[in-house]
């Protein structure tokens, strides 16, 4: 039996990049395209054949994508990734959409750069199929709130002390809710965080500012050579690998370029081998939403080393893609629902030992003897 075909509709007001997103999404052998110049063109072709994907620009003249957006969340929620610009302007905007519904978010094609052309074929049709998999809500349901968590009193800056431990969070599809709910969870004085959520350069320094604002912790985009300290998050840059190094004992990142590392970079597998490495059991890893395998064998290499490991589970992903590698491969001490990561954060900041925190709350997550 031939599989099923991955239907997507890309709309885009210019010409040009229809054109290179059908190219770039045609390199894969099971996905056809469909193009719509504005949103009242792609609703009479969603009509005539309704697609699995709709990869949409926000920029449009007579009708605004995330305008259509909302229109398309409430009636009829086909998995939306968004195109947008590299421009501040343009990242601000495809926040919003996340919030509004859409799936993921990929960058517009720098149009004759063969690199990036090549690339973009892997991470946008990854982008693609992820979509097709995620978990989608009903018409009109309730989309993910961003907004502070009860915990998150934020009065002026406060990250501390260098951090004597870590804690490593990669995400991917689905990531920046799960981010914002597990970070706005968090007090302002648990141990320094290093995160990998796959998403394009430039749009890392508006979703880090927007956690900022709403988190008990300090957030900001990663800058090679920052310190990891005690109240503060550093969110790996898009289109850039992060690891951690301990320099003159203190825990700094690094910053670096490199090829794509388990189809990603920033790769979760780049951060979590660094953390193993550097921290051996002074560390607590958590893998949660997105598709293939990205951090798996990284997670392995902290569980291994002696740290603390969580996978998000199936039922709270948006895609069991990544989470679900992890558990496969022996690599999550527990695994645990989204509402429930960062309590358990929280209770390894106050007893880091693996077997403490398993007998002092069997009832709360799944742990790997009993669940793998």
């Amino acid at each position: 039996m031939t599989a099923k075909r991955l239907h997507v509709l890309v709309v885009d007001d210019s010409a040009v990049v229809r054109e290179a997103m059908t190219a770039v999404l045609t390199t894969a052998a099971d996905i056809t395209v469909t193009t719509a110049a504005d949103p009242i063109i792609a609703r009479h072709r969603i009509a005539a054949a309704r697609p699995d994907v709709i990869l949409l620009d926000l920029e449009m003249p007579r009708e605004s994508g995330l305008s259509f957006l909302r229109s398309l969340m409430a009636t009829d929620p086909i998995p939306v990734v968004i195109c947008s610009s590299h421009s501040t302007a343009g990242s601000q905007v495809a926040l919003e959409a996340l919030r509004e519904g859409a799936v993921d978010v990929v960058a517009k094609p720098r149009l004759g750069v063969r690199e990036f052309v090549q690339e973009s074929a892997i991470l946008i049709v990854d982008a693609v199929r992820a979509a097709a998999g995620a978990r989608r809500p009903a018409p009109s349901s309730p989309r993910p709130v961003w907004a502070p968590h009860p915990t998150a009193t934020r009065g002026p800056a406060v990250a501390g002390r260098p951090s004597q431990r870590v804690i490593a969070i990669a995400a991917s599809t689905g990531g920046p809710h799960a981010l914002h709910q597990v970070l706005g969870g968090l007090p302002a004085d648990v141990p320094g965080i290093v995160v990998v959520q796959h998403m394009p350069a430039g749009f890392t320094t508006a979703f880090a500012a927007h956690l900022d604002r709403e988190c008990a912790i300090d957030v900001k985009e990663a800058a090679n050579g920052d310190l990891v300290l005690d109240g503060r998050a550093l969110i790996a840059p898009g289109d850039r690998h992060v690891t951690l190094r301990r320099m003159n004992g203190q825990l700094r990142v690094e910053i670096g370029g490199g090829p794509l590392v388990s189809r990603h970079r920033p790769s979760a597998d780049v951060l979590f081998r660094s953390v193993a490495d550097t921290m051996g059991p002074g560390a607590i890893g958590v893998i949660m939403t997105g598709m293939g395998d990205d951090g798996a064998g990284g997670l392995r290499g902290m569980f291994d080393a002696g740290a603390t490991t969580i996978a998000q589970d199936e039922a709270s992903c948006v895609v069991f893609g990544m989470p679900r590698e992890a558990i496969a491969r022996g690599a999550a001490s527990a695994v645990a629902a989204l509402g429930d990561i960062a309590a358990a954060i929280v209770r390894w900041a106050h007893a880091p030992a693996r077997s403490e925190i398993t007998r002092d709350h069997p009832s709360t997550l799944q742990w790997n003897e009993r669940a793998l």
